[in-house]
């Protein structure tokens, strides 16, 4: 598991490492009851705070990414995938009725509102 880290980016480093981590996670690459580092070992290789290390694990576990067993460390949680795409379809949901109330008082017609989402969404 691979973890980068930078102090020039905007977001938080605990933010930048719990992303990543949920990130591997639906990926594949970390699966269901994998180990994740120790809270020491992964601040100890980023260079990085314990502290903050440990408020990137404690969001993993409030969103049900990880599980931490006492005296035993922390592992992938198996109930993770499902509730991760759960809230993410509630989150485009809400986007997409934003812009549809947009589209209906600007006159903008579905077709050319399919249109625009299938280039953006296409572009790369």
């Amino acid at each position: 598991m691979e973890i980068f880290v930078s102090n020039k980016s905007s977001r938080p480093l605990y933010e930048q490492i719990s992303t990543q981590m949920k990130a591997q996670i639906m990926s594949g690459e970390l699966k269901a009851g994998d180990a994740v580092p120790s809270i020491r070992s992964l601040a100890k290789s980023l260079q990085i705070s314990v502290l903050t290390v440990q408020k990137a694990y404690d969001l993993l576990q409030a969103d049900g990414f990880i599980e931490t067993t006492a005296g035993k460390g922390c592992y992938v949680s198996a109930q993770n995938q499902d509730f991760y795409l759960e809230e993410q379809q509630k989150k485009i949901e809400e986007h997409f009725n934003e812009a549809i109330e947009i589209a209906r008082t600007s006159g903008i017609s579905l077709e050319k509102l399919i249109d625009l989402l299938t280039l953006l969404y296409e572009e790369d």
